[in-house]
């Protein structure tokens, strides 16, 4: 473990510098055992691949105080053995939802119900969040289903589209610009400011695709799941 500063206010703690499940469990586990802590003047903690960032308040907390409270927290491995929640995303594969499933299963040489199968039955763990609000980088996609960017990136990609990058999958949270192959849509919000708790992922969470039909997505559309 490796501490870092980042700017006047903030640190980051490295981990072993590779994305696996195992390095993350050692960021969530630390991440516990910082917010069990309750270091007066540690403002937020925003856990990634293979590090935290721990966010003060410098006019309460030195980088030094801070380096040498974190240096004697001392999280058991077991703490980062935790169960995680897991969230289950209703997804209406192909179509107008997923206009690139069809590419996605020619280059795999699978068929498109293979894909879904695929895809569908993994559950992701959720190794952060970036790029827009709530934006889930999850990790243990199946390597049979990896797919290229595009080569133009779409100028607008609906919110709630579900992607694949690489050996990556993810989902929009709010409408944007993206180069992920889109191979489904979910009408489930994954950010809305609105709520109590606006962010309906979080790093340390799992995630598994539900796959729906068009009419089920239509129905909770508009009961007001987008």
């Amino acid at each position: 473990m490796k501490l870092v500063p980042c700017g006047d206010s903030a640190a980051s703690v490295r981990f072993e510098e590779r994305i696996s499940p195992e390095v993350h469990r050692e960021v969530m586990a630390f991440a516990r055992a910082v917010d069990r802590a309750a270091i007066p003047g540690v403002l937020e903690l925003v856990p990634s691949y293979c590090a935290l960032m721990v966010s003060f308040d410098p006019l309460a907390l030195s980088f030094d105080e801070l380096a040498q409270k974190l240096s004697s927290l001392k999280p058991g491995r077991a703490a980062g053995e935790e169960s995680a929640a897991v969230v289950e995303l209703p997804v209406c594969y192909g179509g107008e939802y997923g206009p690139d499933l069809d590419f996605v299963a020619a280059r795999a040489g699978l068929s498109a119900h293979e894909v879904i199968r695929i895809h569908s039955g993994v559950e992701y763990p959720v190794y952060m969040l970036g790029f827009t609000p709530g934006f889930p980088y999850l990790g243990g996609m199946d390597a049979r289903i990896a797919a290229p960017r595009l080569d133009a990136p779409r100028t607008s990609v609906a919110a709630g589209s579900v992607g694949i990058a690489g050996a990556q999958t993810g989902v929009y949270p709010v409408a944007s610009p993206g180069g992920w192959r889109i191979i489904g849509r979910t009408p489930v919000k994954l950010y809305d400011p609105a709520r109590e708790e606006p962010f309906l992922l979080a790093a340390g969470r799992k995630l598994r695709f539900v796959p729906v039909g068009a009419a089920e997505f239509a129905r909770l559309e508009k009961e007001g799941a987008l």
